[in-house]
């Protein structure tokens, strides 16, 4: 499978991410999987004319275009010209190269938040007018357009979060590559779902003060962020938690509340990314799935039933309450 990886308006975290796995050896994944890589901005030793006579070859068909990954969002700026991001030597604005390449490769991939739904570059007032390939946010559309499909008759594959896991883009881009990633694999946003179908609430080791609602008051406290710190863990689609970051971490368990990067419209929340907006103290954003009459007759119980040792390891930065020593035999 051939693979051309571009960059558009982003900060490239996610090359970042990829190129800090705890894997180093990213390009024998690839070439183990069949996959080439034809050139990546930050990776490839080739620049200027040489990279122009590439795309320049794969749009006329002399050299197949098997995936085209983007990593950034598309800046259709000013008034749609496009001009706010031109390719480098060529006087053609990144977008209008992105529509044309799409419309020959075999597959189409967003790398990020930013590639898939305009993420962080489309925040604000959003002056260059940024978008994601195939959605505005939670909007269809995008750069290129909601009917656009690749040859494959996939729409664009979004690996959506920022930064992306590197398992993410490692195994979707394998999965192409084996032809083992069909419609039925994606989600309704077009995440593929092999992450995308959990939350990072699972696994998260602050399950048990979740479920007794015993809440974190300050960053270093160790209880559930739900309730006061602007964890949105319950609602984000990813497996974070369970796929942790180079083997042992995760956002959450490095003490910072998950803000739902894999989410269209994350870097807009309304509130500041460490709060939890609430109506009569009970928070906006509640659980997938969980209707609220349920949460508030759940919490309230929850409360009240609360153990010492968890009530106050909540709000302490170390366990201060050890659990109990009991025999474990049958009773």
């Amino acid at each position: 499978m051939n693979l051309l990886w571009l960059q558009s308006g982003g900060c490239g975290g996610c090359s970042m991410s990829l190129l800090c796995a705890d894997t180093a050896d990213f390009a024998g994944q690839l070439e183990g999987a069949g996959i080439r890589l034809l050139w990546h901005p930050s990776l490839s030793l080739a620049s200027g004319a040489d990279v122009v006579a590439l795309l320049d070859n794969l749009l006329a068909g002399r050299i197949a275009l098997d995936a085209l990954c983007v990593e950034g969002a598309l800046l259709r700026g000013p008034n749609g010209t496009g001009r706010f991001h031109v390719l480098a030597g060529t006087g053609v604005p990144m977008i209008d190269w992105v529509r044309r390449l799409a419309g020959v490769a075999r597959h189409v991939v967003a790398v990020g938040a930013c590639a898939a739904w305009g993420g962080v570059t489309a925040a604000g007032s959003n002056p260059t007018e940024a978008t994601g390939l195939q959605h505005d946010d939670d909007r269809p559309g995008g750069l290129l357009g909601p009917d656009f499909r690749s040859r494959s008759g996939l729409p664009v594959v979004n690996i959506a979060g920022c930064p992306t896991h590197p398992g993410w883009v490692l195994e979707t881009l394998m999965a192409l590559a084996a032809d083992l990633l069909g419609p039925a694999d994606l989600d309704a946003l077009g995440r593929p779902r092999f992450y995308a179908d959990q939350l990072v609430h699972h696994g998260c080791t602050r399950n048990e003060f979740y479920e007794f609602k015993a809440s974190a008051e300050k960053p270093s406290d160790l209880g559930c962020m739900m309730e006061h710190m602007g964890c949105k863990g319950t609602q984000a689609h990813a497996d974070c938690n369970t796929r942790l970051w180079n083997g042992e971490g995760s956002c959450t368990r490095g003490g910072h509340a998950c803000i739902s990067c894999t989410e269209p419209g994350f870097q807009d929340p309304g509130h500041a990314f460490a709060e939890t907006p609430k109506i009569a103290g009970i928070p906006v954003g509640l659980p997938t799935d969980m209707p609220k009459a349920w949460f508030v007759a759940l919490a309230s119980l929850s409360k009240s039933a609360t153990p010492r040792r968890v009530r106050e390891n909540a709000t302490a930065d170390h366990r201060v309450v050890a659990p109990q020593i009991r025999k474990t035999g049958r009773r």
